[in-house]
């Protein structure tokens, strides 16, 4: 794909963020079967590309929970991954942050921390929210590394909560208030 044919949605620095499009169900299938890229998003079960672009049609007469993005890397103008705000509650004014890259080879490039970065500002920026949340497996420092980052605090600990590879692991679960965000933000220019 060219760069001119990527509808940039939020830009950063290294990576894009466009609307998630039904013609790269093949690219999301292909991740979420990849053993060491499923783990932690618990893709227990393989995906065909018919489901996932059933998973993408959009629906229609209900609010919508789920804001999702294809993460585009720009200097090698590639699909790498993909992120969103979940599970939103517009009343009470918060969601929760998901996060993936599919081509390893991205990995430890900071590129997670600079989508989590973006992500917020639009969830505090644009969505209005007040909190955001991020549930993160213990085995998956990068990922609580990332989030810690960008200012995410450990609220809780859900003990012996999820099954990989043969274990019980903890999940980590994390928040930033949007009041947090904006004193870092001024503490730090």
């Amino acid at each position: 794909m060219k760069e001119s044919e990527i509808c940039s949605f939020i830009e950063g620095e290294n990576i894009t963020l466009t609307p998630v499009n039904s013609e790269h169900a093949a690219i999301y299938a292909k991740w979420q079967s990849l053993q060491n890229v499923r783990i932690y998003s618990r893709n227990i079960m393989p995906k065909t590309v018919e489901e996932i672009k059933k998973w993408l049609e959009p629906t229609e007469g209900r609010t919508k929970k789920d804001i999702s993005f294809e993460i585009w890397q720009k200097k090698d103008v590639k699909l790498i991954g993909d992120c969103g705000v979940n599970d939103i509650n517009w009343y009470d004014m918060k969601a929760f942050l998901g996060l993936m890259i599919g081509e390893s080879e991205y990995w430890g490039q900071n590129i997670c921390t600079e989508a989590t970065e973006l992500l917020v500002e639009y969830g505090f920026n644009e969505l209005n929210l007040n909190k955001l949340y991020a549930l993160i497996f213990s085995p998956n420092k990068g990922s609580y590394k990332c989030v810690e980052k960008n200012g995410f605090i450990r609220e809780a600990i859900f003990k012996k909560d999820v099954f990989i590879e043969g274990e019980f692991v903890d999940t980590y679960c994390y928040s930033l208030l949007k009041e947090d965000w904006l004193k870092n933000r001024t503490e730090a220019k």
